[in-house]
């Protein structure tokens, strides 16, 4: 696997000798203690709507877009924030995203009404989708070679820990606070974590990161800051984007906002024609298109949006099916998680040191105890439903899923990322989110979908946790072969 970062084809430039710059591993610790933050401030709500829902007497609706307004927001954002992090320079916008989260988690935790709350998670969303791709980037940018999969390595493993507490820590709060105060604690525990990043980053990041700057590596003619940053462009994928998710994360509502997914793929036809007119004129576009070509980018890209398609469906039927087919408590069914992410972030930290000597064929690995860990699961469930054994068995089963996981998502963006060329280093890792969010989004919508179908036919909720889960195990077949074919493709 080649680890220096190459032009796409037809490009001519060439990238800089690259020096190891001495901060990067202190600049990796502000990356990861925000991402941190901001990860833990997803998994930590999804345990606190009843007590949202009780505290301001919040309607399903309301509920409902406390997590879609921010998975919406975080979505639209991502492509553009990347951009505009390879224009103008990646840490002063990762600093502005920070602060942004920041804020938005103390309005979010003083809401005084449900409107209020929804307001504040769309801006919380803002501020997430623009601090992630900046972190992506300033990775790519800082490390080469083993040291770049070490230092994805170690988001993994903030990702598996985040994961893993995000839920627990969520009952923890809310057992100790009450109904009204609990769940305002999920959010403002955001706050000492931001503001310790936000001075970090300012004490620790080298001076040009402070600041908006030019990109260098951006041919003069196309040194317009607001020409680079293509807003035509920005604003036809936002609209794209936001088009093809709210279908999924509105599913419940009127069919009519189903048209809302034709117009997405209609301005993604668009853009796409906007993107390749814009660079014939000589202009800088969002996404060079030419990435596309490297087939390690779109084949990794490919494989991460149908993992996640289908992987993050496992946690929402597991979580279905502890606390309504099982009868377990809230905290209980963050628990049965806990080995599994703990596990997740123990192989990334491995495959991230290891990522250089076996390359695709961990990723392979991790697909294949994927596919062990849902066959041992829809077992379980099976039997529990049965009375033959017990749920927590459960927690040995998802093991299997939680090593998956970290040989899956961290080496699989090392990977995806490893060719493509610095100067689109944020807007490349943005796309690579964009398709986990959507594959995240289409999964839960689709394979929730077809385990309630299976409820209203069978009565069971054991029979629909089976039939979802053997969705997701179709979906992640799928998968091991994208998997399979860049394997191939790298020789």
């Amino acid at each position: 696997m080649s680890q220096v970062a190459a032009a796409p084809p037809n490009r001519k430039s060439r990238q800089p000798a690259f020096t190891p710059d001495p901060a990067r591993w202190r600049i990796l610790v502000v990356i990861l203690a925000s991402l941190f933050m901001s990860l833990v401030g997803v998994s930590i709500v999804n345990v606190a709507l009843p007590s949202i829902q009780q505290g301001l007497q919040a309607s399903q609706s309301d509920l409902q877009w406390v997590l879609s307004g921010y998975a919406l927001m975080f979505g639209v954002v991502l492509v553009s924030a990347g951009r505009a992090g390879d224009i103008m320079g990646r840490g002063g916008l990762f600093l502005i995203g920070t602060v942004i989260f920041t804020l938005s988690s103390i309005a979010s935790g003083l809401a005084p009404d449900a409107p209020w709350l929804n307001a504040a998670r769309f801006v919380q969303g803002i501020g997430s989708g623009m601090l992630s791709p900046q972190g992506i980037g300033m990775i790519q940018q800082y490390f080469r070679g083993a040291e770049r999969g070490r230092a994805f390595g170690y988001l993994g493993t903030v990702v598996g820990f985040s994961v893993a507490v995000g839920p627990v820590f969520g009952g923890l709060l809310i057992q100790l606070g009450g109904h009204d105060l609990g769940w305002r604690l999920t959010f403002l525990i955001n706050v000492p974590i931001g503001i310790a990043t936000i001075v970090l980053g300012f004490k620790w990041f080298p001076r040009p990161l402070l600041f908006f700057k030019k990109n260098p590596d951006l041919p003069a003619m196309q040194q317009g800051v607001l020409r680079s940053l293509d807003p035509i462009g920005a604003i036809l994928l936002a609209l794209a984007v936001l088009c093809i998710l709210l279908p999924f994360v509105e599913a419940r509502g009127s069919p009519a906002t189903w048209l809302f997914l034709l117009a997405g793929l209609a301005l993604i036809f668009i853009w796409v024609k906007w993107e390749r007119r814009y660079a014939r004129l000589g202009g800088s576009p969002m996404v060079d298109l030419d990435i596309f070509r490297i087939p390690s980018f779109t084949n990794g890209t490919t494989l991460m949006t149908l993992y996640f398609l289908g992987m993050t469906s496992v946690w929402v039927l597991v979580a279905m099916y502890a606390q309504l087919g099982a009868g377990k408590s809230a905290l209980e069914a963050g628990l049965v998680g806990v080995p599994s992410a703990l596990l997740s972030a123990y192989a990334a930290d491995w495959a991230g040191k290891r990522i250089v000597r076996f390359g695709r064929r961990i990723v392979i690995a991790g697909l294949l105890l994927a596919l062990v860990g849902l066959g041992l699961s829809i077992l379980v469930v099976w039997l529990s439903d049965k009375g033959i054994i017990s749920f927590w068995w459960l927690l040995l089963t998802l093991s299997f899923i939680g090593l998956a996981q970290g040989y899956v998502i961290s080496p699989n963006q090392a990977l995806t990322l490893a060719e493509v060329p610095l100067s689109y280093a944020g807007s490349s890792g943005a796309i690579l989110q964009t398709g986990q969010r959507i594959g995240s989004s289409v999964g839960i919508a689709v394979i929730t979908a077809a385990a309630f179908a299976a409820l209203d036919a069978t009565a069971s909720w054991g029979a629909a946790i089976i039939i979802g889960m053997s969705v997701v195990a179709l979906v992640v077949l799928v998968t091991l072969a994208v998997g399979i074919k860049d394997l191939l493709d790298r020789g």
